[in-house]
């Protein structure tokens, strides 16, 4: 079974896409979950390149560096985490989180993420916190009070500083003003 890292996956709308390149392409994609494709056997050169096309004008990448497909990973653990919604029900850091979820140490994923995005974990963790606030904002999907407890922070003024510090609102100022600034969470 050949493995393939792709970047940019971030949603069950992410994973069909990239399913249905591999499928247009006919390949026959085993197994895609964010960020990977099993695939039964290594593709020819020419469906590789040709797979590689359509990945990159869909949005997608394939990695091939083991470096970005280390970073890649984070981003994917960080964002499904995020839009899971249920940070309140983790018993672990962040830092605990990843290091047991990929299997390497903190200090070494932190070392190179860093390197690799020019931002650390943690802010990528915050700004990715904040995206799925303004979401829930825009839909009035839940209170102040539930996205703080849902989102892992310690109260709503902690929720509502680091909003503020991020994007230069309140929260409510936010939900007023109307505004559409969200950001894709693959661009973040």
């Amino acid at each position: 079974m050949t493995e393939v890292s792709i970047r940019n996956m971030v949603c069950p709308r992410c994973i069909s896409s990239v399913e249905a390149i591999f499928h247009h392409a006919g390949t026959g994609a085993a197994e895609v979950s964010l960020g990977k494709v099993r695939l039964p056997q290594p593709l020819s050169p020419t469906d590789e390149e040709k797979v590689r096309q359509a990945l990159l004008d869909a949005g997608f990448e394939w990695l091939d560096d083991p470096r970005l497909q280390l970073v890649s990973q984070v981003k994917n653990e960080i964002t499904a985490l995020v839009q899971s919604g249920t940070l309140d029900e983790m018993n672990d850091t962040l830092s605990v989180y990843l290091s047991r979820k990929l299997l390497r140490d903190y200090h070494t994923l932190s070392v190179l993420f860093s390197s690799m995005e020019g931002t650390t974990i943690e802010q990528y963790f915050i700004l990715q916190k904040i995206e799925k606030v303004k979401e829930w904002i825009q839909y009035k999907e839940y209170t102040l009070s539930e996205m703080a407890i849902r989102l892992g922070y310690s109260s709503v003024a902690h929720l509502s500083s680091q909003f503020r510090k991020v994007t230069g609102m309140t929260p409510s100022a936010f939900g007023q003003s109307g505004t559409e600034a969200r950001r894709p969470i693959d661009g973040l």
